[in-house]
């Protein structure tokens, strides 16, 4: 890499030696909250593929199958500015009538069902996913509607935070009822009531520190009984319209608020929730109207990230029209700007990363044998994903889009789609898992561990410079993609996917002993981040426990691949893991990660693992005194 490194600086900070230079010079473009490593992959390929797709909707290629196609005319719709701004606010008003001429609980649960296939708001929501304890079956799983505010603990009395961010929502939101024909007194008064209903919700939910903690959300019991959570609506009948029975059990993943629910869903309130419903319909739908209605339905949002101005017109509506299709422009890009040789080798690269790991797991001291080989078991069935699928998922095919010749508008043609989209959803109850099933389309930025199927996945997106390219050398790309396939294979052994087996069944396969010696080391995991000070908060080690973790044994196992390679130079793996943390984000953004994000802050990503090797110390001679030294009885090493 041409990067200038301050080599005289590792010993102090390596994050700092490694991007100081960038740091220096990098701005944050004013529409983004941040900008660095994973920043700069996402905006070269939005550019890209915005100028591949400019090209389709003129007709200077043509699609290559039927979902493509389909993909075209949905992209000229939405890139259809004129008329989007004619039509104004007109195409959401049916949306919005539905919602005003509720009168009782009676009448929302006349319509339950297809209330809930619309997309429509709920002070609840339900959910197919695989069962935690049969991992092979889908389960009915009932889940919580979002706050205003980022996280509960922003409603705590005196929360800083708060009091900035809830006037910002509270003239968006009275804004946007004005623009769809309320006056301003009625939008101020809806608005107040949105926010009184949304208070009952906040004590009930849980925060983001409690909800990083899986296991917690399985709590299986008899629907007849979770059903008398409310006498408003018949959820027996509303589960039974959409799933075609009545199940013998469902999965509450928050028993306090579903406690709570008859209390928040009372005579009193229901007022109340239609505002609620209303004002969170027409910030959702804000995105897919005029040029007006978007930008002001981006306030919110941008406070909250310190993003100083909207994306342009053309930029949003690459990002609508892409994330809509997301599985056919990841087929896309996946087979132009991929290919097959690439994820061949990054395949190779993530079984060499396994069988290290495996390797690991054999010669670790203080697992018990047992525990060790169910491990091995567990990595053996670990399913992987590079790239992207061998075929386009198949309810793309059910996406036929309405054109403006047909009378379609981009709010039709959306709220058809969400309907396929969750008819399809529940269509899968009591149905096996498609294990395989890819979740995350090939144009994205990232990767990730499935906790309930045992699958890593890692799109052709991230497999790119700085992360892995065939000109950089074999220690670059193991400081760089190979430390991120490890960190997903860690996340089979953190604090939350360690109680999975190799079925992905909430299982404890661990001995007592060894379980209690993990949770020590979880808790030293924690101790290590805990409280370190970061634009002007602090670290929350527990908040970012299996993250940590999942780093720790990422750098440690990408570190042993490296060293097995003949042409190992462990100062340039150091030396990539720093680089590819970089980033430079707003007050704002750093502020709210910390609050929800079970992801520690980059710099410290990059600095504090690094401590925990002894070859860093040895490497970059690292002594006593020095801004990098760790006490070798303060490093953490799990595995």
């Amino acid at each position: 890499m041409s990067d200038k490194v301050n080599t005289a600086l590792i010993k102090d900070d390596i994050y700092e030696a490694v991007n100081g230079e960038w740091l220096k010079d990098a701005k944050i473009p004013a529409d983004h909250s941040s900008t660095g490593g994973f920043m700069d992959l996402v905006d070269g390929i939005e550019k890209t593929l915005r100028a591949d797709f400019k090209a389709l909707a003129a007709g200077e290629w043509e699609p290559n199958n039927a979902e493509m196609a389909e993909f075209k005319k949905f992209y000229q719709l939405v890139f259809d500015f004129k008329q989007r701004d004619q039509a104004g606010a007109e195409p959401i008003k049916p949306i919005i009538k539905r919602i005003e001429e509720l009168e009782s609980y009676q009448d929302l649960d006349a319509q339950l069902s297809d209330w809930i296939l619309s997309g429509l708001p709920l002070p609840f929501n339900f959910d197919i996913e695989a069962d935690m304890k049969n991992a092979q079956v889908n389960a009915l799983f009932a889940g919580v509607p979002s706050l205003i505010l980022p996280d509960k603990t922003y409603y705590a009395q005196g929360n800083q935070a708060a009091k900035q961010l809830m006037p910002v929502y509270t003239e968006m939101a009275r804004k946007l009822l004005t623009m769809v024909g309320y006056s301003a007194d009625e939008a101020e008064a809806m608005v107040e009531e949105a926010k009184h209903f949304d208070a009952q919700i906040a004590p009930h939910v849980k925060s983001a520190e409690e909800s990083a903690d899986m296991t917690k959300m399985y709590n299986p019991e008899a629907f007849s009984d979770f059903a008398k959570a409310t006498n408003k609506v018949d959820l027996v009948k509303a589960v039974n319209g959409l799933i075609g029975t009545t199940p013998d059990q469902i999965i509450d993943t928050e028993p306090a608020y579903f406690a709570a629910l008859k209390d928040i869903m009372d005579d009193n309130n229901f007022v109340l929730m239609k505002s609620w419903m209303i004002v969170k319909t027409v910030i959702a739908y804000s995105n897919v109207l005029s040029e007006d209605f978007r930008v002001t339905g981006g306030t919110y949002r941008r406070a909250l990230s310190g993003q100083k101005e909207p994306a342009s017109q053309s930029k949003a509506a690459y990002y609508l029209a892409t994330g809509t299709f997301d599985q056919v422009v990841g087929d896309y890009y996946g087979h132009k700007y991929f290919g097959e040789k690439a994820k061949q080798d990054v395949h190779d690269m993530v079984v060499k990363m396994i069988n290290v790991y495996k390797q690991r797991l054999t010669d670790n001291d203080w697992l018990g044998e047992d525990t060790r080989k169910k491990a091995i078991v567990k990595l053996n069935a670990l399913m992987i994903q590079v790239g992207y699928p061998d075929a386009i998922d198949p309810i793309f095919k059910q996406y036929q889009v309405d054109t403006a010749e047909d009378g379609g508008t981009l709010v039709s043609n959306v709220q058809k789609f969400t309907k396929i989209n969750t008819k399809d959803q529940f269509s899968k109850w009591n149905q096996p898992v498609e294990r395989g099933k890819w979740e995350m389309s090939a144009n994205t930025v990232n990767a990730y561990y499935h906790p309930f199927k045992n699958i890593i996945v890692f799109p052709a997106a991230i497999l790119q410079a700085p992360f892995y390219s065939l000109d950089q050398s074999s220690s670059e790309n193991f400081g760089g993609i190979g430390a991120v396939i490890a960190h997903e294979i860690s996340h089979a052994f953190d604090n939350n996917g360690s109680q999975f087996d190799e079925f992905g069944n909430l299982n404890n396969w661990w001995s007592k002993s060894d379980h209690e010696h993990f949770d020590q080391l979880a808790q030293k995991m924690i101790k290590e981040f805990d409280g370190i000070p970061f634009a002007g908060e602090k670290v929350n080690g527990k908040l970012t426990v299996s993250e940590n973790i999942a780093d720790a044994g990422g750098l440690s196992c990408a570190e042993e691949a490296a060293k097995g390679e003949d042409d190992c130079d462990l100062s340039a793996f150091f030396i990539n893991w720093a680089r590819i943390w970089r980033n430079k984000s707003t007050e704002q953004h750093k502020q709210l990660l910390l609050s929800i994000d079970v992801h520690a802050p980059s710099e410290l990503r990059a600095n504090v693992q690094v401590k925990n090797l002894a070859d860093f110390y040895t490497t970059f001679d690292v002594q006593p005194g020095d801004g990098m030294y760790m006490a070798p009885s303060d490093r953490v090493n799990i595995w």
